[in-house]
């Protein structure tokens, strides 16, 4: 049996990019912004969110997912979670380890019962990483790599814990602008060879580094902030990303990746994007 095909009830997630098979999602049911916790609510907090066209978006993404072939298990939705639909952050699947988030914003916390739960119903065995605060946008995977970014949200004692935890892994920390709330909002891994990366919001020392490594497609400013780095990959190269992020679609065009436009700027609105909104839990290698 290949390596990364685990038996049905388990998680199974080694990067960023392989072929997605099964993801947690949550609908934008009562998604608002009730506190003000990044830079692009500050900027929406008079305007809102739109619930319908949120929820209708949403339902795009959904569907969009499932005609790729994916299982998309949406999670209940609760009136006192408002950001609930950023699913990411509640966990993150590290090889078979499924690990659930302590939320460290006051907003949020609670939404990671709501994880385990589903996780107990269906017998998924998962690790609770308490009294750290981490949250799953912080954390890019790359094969033996993890990168885990440190913010408001995410401290170094939890990089360690999670050093401690995989110590097959190296647990690489990278201190980022805590306005850009999530190192996912900067940083993102597409491929093996190719990352996005917003340079302003990043120390020089890991610009190198990412240098070293990747081929690095820069995200404008303007595009930061519609979250260009935020795309979502889905194995074979192919990728969902805002239509509106024109100069991030056409590099990553003209470096072979397919890009499937999807508009979900209602949600974007709070902050996060394809990337924040999906939890992936099980992950193939193209072609298995």
């Amino acid at each position: 049996m290949e390596q990364n095909m685990q038996p049905e009830n388990r998680g199974y997630v080694i990067n960023e990019y392989d072929v997605l098979k099964k993801v947690i999602l949550c609908s934008p049911q009562y998604m608002t912004i009730r506190d003000v916790i990044n830079e692009t609510q500050k900027h929406f907090k008079d305007e809102g969110i739109h619930i319908e066209v949120a929820l209708e978006q949403h339902n795009e993404f959904v569907n969009t997912l499932k005609s790729y072939g994916m299982e998309v298990i949406l999670l209940p939705y609760h009136k006192k979670y408002p950001e609930q639909v950023f699913t990411r952050d509640i966990g993150f699947t590290l090889g078979q380890t499924i690990f659930v988030s302590d939320m460290a914003s006051e907003v949020r916390k609670g939404e990671e019962n709501v994880l385990k739960q589903w996780l107990e119903d269906e017998g998924i065995s998962y690790y609770n990483l308490i009294g750290d605060q981490i949250e799953g946008g912080d954390v890019v995977i790359d094969q033996d790599t993890i990168y885990v970014g440190l913010s408001n949200r995410t401290n170094q004692q939890a990089a360690d814990h999670l050093q401690g935890l995989l110590p097959n892994f190296k647990v690489r920390p990278v201190p980022f602008k805590a306005e850009y709330l999530h190192l996912d909002c900067v940083f993102n891994v597409v491929s093996p060879e190719i990352a996005l990366i917003y340079r302003p919001a990043l120390t020089e020392e890991d610009i190198n580094l990412f240098s070293s490594r990747y081929d690095l497609i820069d995200v404008s400013e303007e595009e930061q902030f519609t979250l260009g780095t935020n795309v979502l990959v889905i194995g074979n190269k192919k990728l969902l990303s805002l239509p509106v992020n024109k100069g991030v679609n056409e590099q990553l065009r003209s470096k072979g990746f397919e890009i499937i436009e999807v508009d979900i700027t209602e949600i974007i609105k709070s902050g996060g994007s394809f990337r924040c909104c999906t939890l992936p839990i099980l992950r193939e290698k193209d072609g298995h």
